[in-house]
């Protein structure tokens, strides 16, 4: 219940700079992480995961993504998620995740997300996502023009660390 909340309190505060920031920039949002957060002090691991769910409803609204998926009937679906952890997030900190495209091919865009805690990065979340109408996905360089950058390693060798668990076992 408490990610539903944060995600409906995440998109009442973005409704304000909906459509303020480009799709090629970062966008950031703000969260006080409480108790219901925490095992004993510490950010659980499945908590992070709520963070950026709600992390990437700010940076569709801010950057009006989600307009123009919304226009197009297209629903965003996540496929794979990775998170890497650097330092504790601890209860009562106030968190600030940092939101940006970092790649997309024909089928799947990835988005970053960086976890800060007085401006030192905690965690990095990549979320691999396509948009989809049912079952057609949609080409992301629709929605966000041509991509500018060479993919990074580290996603190069996650997708082949997905692509080898999906291969039948003999």
């Amino acid at each position: 219940m408490s990610g539903l909340l944060r995600n409906l309190f995440t998109l009442l505060c973005a409704a304000w700079r909906m459509g303020a920031a480009p799709l090629a920039g970062r966008t950031s949002t703000w969260f006080w992480i409480t108790p219901f957060d925490t095992g004993i002090a510490t950010l659980k691991s499945d908590r992070y995961f709520q963070l950026v769910e709600a992390a990437q409803l700010d940076f569709g609204l801010q950057t009006g993504l989600s307009r123009a998926l919304i226009t197009s009937k297209l629903s965003f679906v996540n496929a794979a998620q990775n998170l890497r952890f650097l330092r504790p997030i601890r209860v009562f900190q106030r968190v600030r995740v940092d939101s940006s495209v970092a790649y997309f091919d024909e089928k799947c865009v990835y988005f970053q997300h960086d976890f800060y805690a007085k401006d030192v990065l905690c965690a990095q979340a990549w979320v691999k996502s396509k948009f989809k109408h049912g079952t057609i996905t949609a080409a992301p360089a629709q929605f966000l023009g041509a991509c500018a950058v060479a993919k990074p390693k580290h996603l190069q060798l996650w997708d082949d660390a997905l692509a080898a668990l999906e291969k039948p076992r003999s």
